[in-house]
């Protein structure tokens, strides 16, 4: 078996990569385990816990049982310039991002990817509950991101920045699996990681407090938390349009609403402005209300985060987002928009969450995405990632 197809698989420590290992080699591949070692600060772990050690222990025990060679590759310069300097600059802008689906276009689908390639692999290879199809179009394959088989596990959402190339060279082994059955591969071949728990945690930093990750850059700033009423001005615009009493632009609909110190009370003092995010319901320490209270929005240079009483407070919610020209980016760029087109899909701004029915406007600005109903704490810098069925088309980075 010379020709065997070559395949590195990013080994994390869990069970979902181990059972994937497992697959590659069932199907005839000459499998190669590889642990990225990304983070090596352990000053802001829980629990005085060393995640990367654990889980390149585990990921080392699952290589040696399954009889395939293993080394660690440490990635940890390039994280921190990729990922880690970008989320503090997010953060500190009033932003906030989403390391995942950074850690998977900048780290395992590029450098890691690289890396594999030079040791003479013909494919990389990870645990992540998504599929991958391929078509012609034009005489030539087109590599499709479906999503996975288990939909309470679909990951697809976390790849929705891969490009052509990077998909080219993908696996994932256990696309077509359901959870439970990768658990009982795992028991019945007496892995390390058979009954280990998902990763909760940044993508290869572990379990952390992001406040205590996020000062060692951005530095406790007390402002003030002024909550603002359900019943505020700021939102009787928003109803005369909901009775449709007028026909908003795109424009309008997407813009996020723009708050005042002066429109509402204090309740109380944060510690910081760049902490919170849009939608945000613990970490405020504040009680004595009524109803839950939500982070309706956040501004970093006034310092001052703005709240309103209940999930369905109407300033959580809106109809449309934008997206620049420069942070669209099309998977299937065959399907992609021209200036002037609109095309329904099925869309997410957030992993896990149900695929809700839009319509994508392209303009010579960028793109707009109208949902068909409301949708709960837009938030700049997540992504916005949408869908023809279970295929992921494309993705992009939530501007307002």
């Amino acid at each position: 078996m010379k020709n065997r197809k070559k395949v590195v698989v990013g080994l994390s420590g869990g069970v979902d990569s181990s059972v994937a290992a497992y697959v590659l080699q069932e199907q005839g591949y000459e499998v190669i385990g590889l642990f990225m070692r990304n983070w090596v600060d352990e000053t802001v772990t829980l629990h005085n816990e060393c995640p990367w050690i654990e889980d390149s222990n585990d990921a080392m025990a699952v290589a040696e049982k399954l009889g395939i060679p293993f080394q660690v590759v440490d990635l940890s310069a390039e994280y921190k310039e990729r990922i880690v300097d970008y989320m503090f600059a997010e953060y500190q802008a009033g932003r906030t991002p989403n390391p995942d689906v950074l850690c998977n276009r900048e780290i395992k689908f590029d450098i890691f990817l690289d890396t594999a390639l030079k040791l003479g692999a013909d494919f990389v290879a990870t645990g992540h509950y998504c599929r991958k199809g391929e078509i012609t179009v034009d005489g030539k394959p087109v590599y499709q991101l479906l999503a996975g088989a288990d939909k309470n596990k679909d990951q697809s959402y976390f790849l929705c920045q891969l490009n052509q190339k990077q998909l080219s060279k993908a696996l994932f082994p256990i696309g077509e699996m359901q959870k439970p059955d990768v658990r009982a591969i795992a028991k019945k071949l007496d892995l390390v990681t058979a009954d280990k728990k998902d990763s909760q945690g940044l993508c290869f930093i572990g379990k952390v407090s992001l406040p205590d990750f996020l000062q060692q850059q951005l530095k406790p700033k007390p402002g003030n938390v002024v909550e603002i009423s359900a019943e505020s001005e700021i939102y009787a615009a928003n109803k005369v349009l909901a009775q449709g009493a007028s026909e908003p632009s795109l424009a309008e609909l997407a813009e996020p609403f723009v708050y005042d110190k002066n429109m509402g009370k204090v309740l109380g003092q944060h510690r910081g402005a760049h902490y919170f995010t849009n939608g945000q319901r613990k970490g405020l320490q504040i009680g004595g209300s009524p109803k839950p209270l939500f982070v309706l929005a956040t501004d970093v240079i006034e310092n001052v985060i703005y709240v309103g009483q209940g999930e369905e407070h109407p300033g959580l919610f809106r109809k449309a987002l934008f997206i620049k020209n420069e942070d669209e980016h099309w998977l299937r760029a065959d399907l992609s928009l021209q200036v002037g087109e609109e095309r329904d899909f099925l869309v997410r701004i957030r992993y896990r969450q149900t695929l809700e029915k839009a319509t994508l406007y392209k303009t010579e600005d960028g793109l707009f995405i109208e949902f068909e109903n409301p949708q709960k704490a837009i938030t700049a810098g997540q992504f916005a990632a949408w869908y023809v069925n279970d295929e992921l088309i494309g993705s992009g980075v939530i501007s307002a």
